[in-house]
C-alpha cells in the first residue's frame, strides 16, 4: 500500500495479491451477485477519475451494505496469512442412562437420580466408539413444552430427530480472519456444505466450536474443499485427518535412515 525503494517482487504484490483477493471476496465474501453490482457502481462514480485504493474500498462498503474493513486490513495492509484448521471433533449421542459422570454430579448435589427416570436425557460422548463421559442433562419436559410453543413448520422440520451431535472446535494459527467453509460427509455418501462468515471470530480471533446435529453419522469433515480461502497449510483442514503425502513418509524415512 506505499511506494518501497526495493522493486523486487512489486508484480505479484501489484497484480497476483490483488486478484486473488478480489476473487476471494467476489466467490466466497460477498458472493458474485452483490460483488458485480458494487463493483459496477464503482466503475460509474469513478469513470475519467483518478481513484485511490480507499475511494475504491469505500465504494464497495457503500454500494453493498457491508463491512468489510477486516477483509481490506488483513488482505492489503498486512502481510498476514490464512490458516484455518479442525482442531478437535468430539461425538456425542443422546441416552437416558445416567453416566459416570452424571451420578457423580447428583451425589455432589444429594440428588436421587431415580427420581428423574424418564424425564432427564443426557449427551456421552463418544471415543472410538465407546462412551466415555456425559456432557449435560436436558428436562425432557422442557423440551416438550418448547415443542408445543412451535407452529406447524417448526415441528415438521423435526420429524427426523437429530441422533448425533458434534462439537467441532476450529483454531485459526493464520493471522487473517477469513470465512469458515465446512463439508459434512455423512454415512451415505451424501454431502453438506455450510459457511460460516467472517464474524464468527468477533469473541475469540484464536478458536470457536461449533455443534452440528445429524440424523446420521459423519464420517468426514473438511475445511474450504474447493481451496478458494488461500489456506496456506491444508494438512489441518480435515477429520480424520489424511494420512502424510508420499513425500512426507520419504522424508520421514530418510531421516530414520
Amino acid at each position: 500500500m506505499s511506494q518501497g525503494d526495493y522493486v523486487k517482487n512489486f508484480g505479484p504484490n501489484a497484480y497476483t495479491k490483488p486478484a486473488a483477493g478480489l476473487y476471494m471476496l467476489r466467490q466466497t465474501i460477498m458472493g458474485p451477485e452483490l460483488f458485480d453490482y458494487a463493483f459496477r457502481t464503482y466503475s460509474q462514480r469513478w469513470m475519467f477519475k483518478h481513484p485511490s485504493p480507499a475511494d475504491f474500498f469505500r465504494t464497495m462498503e457503500d454500494a453493498s451494505a457491508m463491512d468489510l474493513d477486516w477483509f481490506w486490513r488483513g488482505w492489503f495492509f498486512t502481510t498476514d496469512y490464512n490458516d484455518i484448521g479442525l482442531k478437535d471433533v468430539k461425538k456425542y449421542n443422546l441416552t437416558d442412562q445416567p453416566t459416570q459422570e452424571a451420578r457423580n454430579l447428583a451425589k455432589r448435589y444429594n440428588m436421587n437420580l431415580e427420581d428423574y427416570k424418564g424425564k432427564l436425557v443426557f449427551f456421552e460422548e463418544e471415543k472410538e466408539g465407546v462412551s466415555v463421559e456425559a456432557k449435560n442433562a436436558l428436562d425432557i419436559d422442557v423440551i416438550k413444552g418448547y415443542m408445543a410453543s412451535m407452529n406447524e413448520e417448526e415441528k415438521n422440520s423435526l420429524k427426523e430427530a437429530p441422533n448425533f451431535f458434534y462439537e467441532v472446535s476450529f483454531e485459526k494459527p493464520g493471522g487473517l480472519v477469513m470465512p469458515i467453509i465446512v463439508e459434512l460427509e455423512y454415512a451415505d455418501g451424501t454431502k453438506e456444505r455450510q459457511t460460516f462468515p467472517a464474524q464468527i471470530w468477533r469473541y475469540n480471533d484464536k478458536e470457536v466450536s461449533k455443534v452440528f446435529r445429524t440424523t446420521q453419522e459423519i464420517k468426514k469433515i473438511t475445511i474450504d474443499p474447493d481451496l478458494e480461502t488461500a489456506d496456506i497449510d491444508t494438512s489441518n483442514n480435515s477429520w480424520p485427518k489424511k494420512d502424510n503425502s508420499k513425500f512426507d513418509k520419504f522424508k520421514k524415512f530418510k531421516i530414520k535412515g
